[in-house]
């Protein structure tokens, strides 16, 4: 299964790029699944409190993907 992975803001910056596609995923695997694959890659992960979209929607590590989903990392944002 192949789902695509956004990057927003100062983690985009730090990743290097936008979008990142990830392919090689078993049926039914989790959000909180792809975290843990994405955090194989880049380690730095684990440090940022990420909010997770599931197809627009924010929603639970416990989320079942499907062929083609969505997932936008948001990181926390700050401003004034």
């Amino acid at each position: 299964m192949k789902v695509r992975v956004l990057f927003f803001a100062g983690l985009r910056d730090r990743i290097g790029q936008s979008e990142f596609e990830l392919d090689g995923l078993e049926s039914g695997a989790t959000l909180e699944h792809v975290r843990s694959v994405l955090e194989e890659r880049w380690p730095f992960l684990q440090e940022y409190p990420l909010a997770v979209a599931h197809n627009c929607q924010v929603v639970s590590a416990d989320v079942s993907l499907e062929e083609g989903d969505e997932i936008a990392l948001l990181p926390p944002v700050s401003g004034g």
